[in-house]
């Protein structure tokens, strides 16, 4: 099954179409909802493109925050 979505936003809002898609499959791809393969499919990028991209978004590839993980480095350290 394939969905089109239009969305108007105002001029002010500066983004490419790349930033929308790319945004849109992060936090589906951080939610769980997408795999790395589909939420690159969406955007029309390499699995291993948008592994690479997903810093920028906010997301990390590793499944956890960085608070969780200096909380684990901490427990490691007692």
């Amino acid at each position: 099954m394939t969905a089109t979505l239009e969305i108007n936003l105002p001029d002010s809002v500066r983004l490419t179409d790349f930033d929308i898609k790319m945004t849109l499959a992060a936090k589906l791809y951080e939610d769980g909802i997408l795999s790395g393969g589909q939420a690159a499919e969406l955007v029309g990028i390499s699995k291993r493109s948008f592994l690479e991209q997903l810093g920028k978004y906010g997301v990390s590839i590793f499944g956890y925050t960085a608070e969780e993980l200096r909380d684990d480095l901490a427990r490691l350290q007692k």
